[in-house]
């Protein structure tokens, strides 16, 4: 039991909040001065090897992989445990100051585009590519790309955060986000029962939206949670999980921005497709 009090109004007070507390704080805005790189091709990613990342890298990855050479794309490394995502430039293609921020440089004008999910739609639009152009396929995808859009913040902020990350392991939210957690997974299974994707028989942005957080929680990737969840009684999520695990683009795409683990799986920064050979960590370190 806690003796803890709410005050009649909060105060913020700076470090309080387990491993990620300086990533976050109760205001908007820059709080430094820095402009962003921009390289040569017209898509700039600004992003780091969260699963949100990972959606993006994949989805790049994938369209590259189907021979759209517009997908051509630089992606640059966003330290955000070093605040990089509260410098003006990036605030200014995403003023939530969340990763990942995309700069779609192909057109007259430059569009920013935030939000992985929106950043999956906005480019499976423009290549035509892991989105029906209309009809009940369109609609189940986008249906499955949201549910990841709003279901996620209880598997990473909430779940996530109470069994890894909290300063102090509270028993109440463990129970009530991995309650959570475990109905998500549950959902999946049963929806990938009868058939070989999230949103039907097709490949989607679905897929990629979802792969990164519930895949990755499943093979035991993310947060070290594969016993306490028991994943090996999803089975139709599982064998998702690692079908897609599989796909040669999903391996490039989970190096993209990766700053820790493994340094063979590394690649800080992605400017050519050469670079998973020539660039990673283990060959420039």
């Amino acid at each position: 039991m806690s003796d803890y009090t709410p005050p009649k109004v909060w105060e913020w007070k700076q470090g309080n909040g387990g491993t990620f507390a300086s990533t976050n704080r109760p205001i908007a805005g820059a709080t430094h001065e820095k402009e962003l790189p921009v390289g040569k091709h017209p898509l700039q990613l600004y992003s780091l090897a969260t699963p949100n990342g990972v959606k993006v890298t994949v989805m790049l990855e994938e369209l590259l992989a189907l021979g759209h050479k517009g997908a051509e794309y630089d992606a640059w490394l966003i330290k955000i445990g070093d605040g990089d995502q509260f410098g003006s430039g990036f605030v200014d293609v995403n003023p939530n100051s969340k990763i990942p921020a995309l700069m779609d440089r192909s057109g007259d004008s430059p569009v920013r585009v935030f939000e992985s999910g929106s950043i999956l739609l906005h480019l499976a639009e423009r290549f035509g590519e892991f989105l029906p152009k209309s009809g009940p396929g369109r609609t189940e995808t986008l249906n499955w790309l949201f549910w990841q859009m709003g279901s996620a913040p209880y598997l990473g902020g909430g779940f996530g955060h109470f069994y890894v990350y909290a300063p102090d392991k509270i028993e109440y939210a463990i129970d009530r986000f991995t309650m959570e957690a475990k109905r998500q997974l549950d959902v999946l299974d049963r929806q990938l029962a009868d058939r070989p994707y999230i949103a039907g028989q097709d490949y989607s942005i679905a897929d990629i939206a979802i792969w990164p957080w519930y895949g990755q929680v499943l093979l035991g990737n993310v947060y070290n949670a594969a016993e306490f969840l028991n994943v090996e009684s999803y089975t139709n999520a599982m064998d998702w999980a690692k079908r897609i695990a599989e796909r040669p683009a999903v391996k490039r795409g989970l190096m993209v921005n990766r700053s820790f683990g493994d340094a063979a799986m590394q690649l800080h920064e992605r400017h050519d497709a050469s670079d998973f050979e020539l660039r990673t960590q283990d060959k420039i370190g």
